[in-house]
C-alpha cells in the first residue's frame, strides 16, 4: 500500500466536508494503525542482529558449513522477514538460499546451509538481505543488508611420489660437484683430527674404537632454491582446452610446492602475473622460496585467486625475477605453449648459473626439435595433460 498516506488526506477531506462523524472515527483509527506499524517497523528492524559464521579457507573437494545467526534483540516481536544470501554459483546450485520467518521478543534464529567447494577461487558469500515490513503490509517494505565476506577455496594438491627436477645443487641433500658447504646430516666417512677442527665434529663412537681422535666428514651439499614460475597469459593456452589447461597448471604448481616443503623440507618460492580479484587489477606475484608452512599456506592462497591475464610477457618475467633468486636456483617453469623466444629464456637462464626444468601443460607431446634442443642443453622437459599422470610422476 505505497499509496496510504494520500488515501488517509482524501479520506480526511471527505470527513471534512461531509461533516460525519463515523468518517472522523475511521480517518483516526486508520491514522493510528499506519503511525503504530511505522513505530512498531522501526523499532525491529533496529534491533535485529545477524552473524554469519563459517571456515573461511577450504581445499577444492571440501564442503563448508555456513551458520547465518538472527538475532531479535528487542522487545518487540518481528511479524514476518524474508531472509535471502546471495551466493556464487561455483559453490551452489538452485535454489538459491531464501527463506521467511518470524521472530519473537529476544528470540534467535539460525539459518544452516552448506557450500560445496568445485573449484578454486576467492568468492564473496553474500550479501544477505533482509526485507521485513507491518504485518497488514500498509508500509513500503524494509530492507538490510548485510555486507559480504569472502572464502578462498585452495587448489587441488595432488601428492606426487617423486620429484625429479634438475638442480645445480642438491635435491635434497646430495652430493654437490662443487664442496661449498656441507650437509652435517649425511656422514660420509671418519678421518683424523687437524688442529682447527671443531670439537663438535669429533666422532667419539669412533675415537674410542680406535683409539685416536677421529673427526666426522660429512658430504658437501648445498641447499636448493626453487621458484615455480607459472604462466598465466591467456594466448598462451589453446582456445578451445583454455579452462582445463590453465587449472591443471595451477595443480601442478600446488603440488610441486607441496611435495618441496612437506616432503623435502626446502625452500620453494613462486612468481607469476595474473588478474587478482582481492585487489581487483592485474598484479605480479613474487613470493620468494622459504621452507616454512605458512609460507606454503601463503603461496597456495594466491594460487586460489590468480586468473588469466592478458598483454604480459612470460618470458620477460622470467628474466626479470631471476635477478632476485641466488645463484644454482632451480626454475620450475609451468606453461601451455612452446615457443623459441621461451626456449631461448630458458638458455639465457640456464647460463646463467640457473637450473631450470620445463613443464607443459598440453595435451600433445613436445617437437622433436624442441626435444632435441632441450636434451643437449640440460633442459628437462615434462608434459602433463591428465591428473593421473601428474600422481604417477617418477
Amino acid at each position: 500500500m505505497q499509496n496510504f498516506v494520500p488515501f488517509l488526506l482524501i479520506l480526511f477531506l471527505i470527513a471534512a466536508i461531509l461533516r460525519v462523524d463515523f468518517f472522523f472515527t475511521i480517518v483516526y483509527l486508520f491514522f493510528a494503525v499506519y503511525a503504530l506499524s511505522r513505530l512498531w517497523t522501526q523499532r525491529t528492524v533496529g534491533k535485529l542482529e545477524v552473524e554469519r559464521r563459517f571456515t573461511d579457507h577450504a581445499f577444492s573437494g571440501d564442503q563448508v558449513a555456513v551458520d547465518v545467526s538472527v538475532h531479535n534483540t528487542g522487545g518487540l516481536p518481528v511479524p514476518w522477514m524474508a531472509v535471502h544470501e546471495s551466493l556464487p554459483v561455483e559453490l551452489t546450485a538452485p535454489p538459491f538460499h531464501r527463506q521467511v520467518l518470524s521472530l519473537g521478543r529476544g528470540e534467535r534464529c539460525h539459518l544452516r546451509y552448506t557450500l560445496h567447494c568445485r573449484r578454486r577461487g576467492y568468492y564473496p558469500i553474500g550479501p544477505l538481505t533482509i526485507q521485513t515490513g507491518d504485518l497488514l503490509g500498509i508500509l513500503r517494505q524494509t530492507q538490510i543488508e548485510v555486507a559480504p565476506e569472502h572464502v578462498i577455496v585452495y587448489p587441488r594438491v595432488v601428492p606426487l611420489q617423486r620429484l625429479d627436477l634438475p638442480t645445480r645443487s642438491p635435491l635434497v641433500a646430495l652430493r654437490a660437484r662443487t664442496p661449498l658447504f656441507e650437509d652435517p646430516t649425511r656422514i660420509m666417512g671418519v678421518r683424523d683430527y687437524q688442529r682447527g677442527d671443531s670439537p663438535r665434529r669429533i666422532h667419539w663412537t669412533a675415537t674410542a674404537s680406535a683409539g685416536r681422535l677421529l673427526v666426522k666428514q660429512y658430504q658437501p651439499a648445498i641447499a636448493r632454491e626453487t621458484l615455480i614460475c607459472l604462466d598465466l597469459n591467456r594466448e598462451d593456452y589453446g582456445q578451445r582446452q583454455r579452462y582445463t589447461a590453465t587449472e591443471l597448471a595451477v595443480v601442478v604448481a600446488a603440488s610441486i610446492a607441496n611435495h618441496i616443503v612437506t616432503r623435502e623440507g626446502l625452500p620453494v618460492g613462486l612468481t607469476t602475473e595474473a588478474w587478482d580479484p582481492l585487489l581487483e587489477e592485474q598484479a605480479r606475484f613474487l613470493l620468494p622460496p622459504r621452507s616454512e608452512r605458512a609460507h606454503l599456506m601463503s603461496l597456495l592462497e594466491v594460487l586460489a585467486r590468480v586468473q588469466l591475464t592478458e598483454r604480459t610477457s612470460f618470458e620477460q618475467i622470467l628474466r626479470h625475477e631471476s635477478t632476485k633468486l641466488s645463484w644454482g636456483a632451480t626454475l620450475t617453469v609451468i606453461t601451455g605453449r612452446e615457443s623459441e623466444p621461451l626456449f631461448d629464456t630458458l638458455v639465457y637462464l640456464r647460463r646463467a648459473g640457473f637450473a631450470v626444468a620445463l613443464i607443459l601443460v598440453q595435451p600433445t607431446h613436445p617437437s622433436a626439435t624442441l626435444q632435441q634442443r632441450a636434451d643437449l642443453l640440460g633442459v628437462p622437459i615434462h608434459r602433463v595433460w591428465k591428473e593421473q599422470e601428474l600422481e604417477a610422476w617418477q
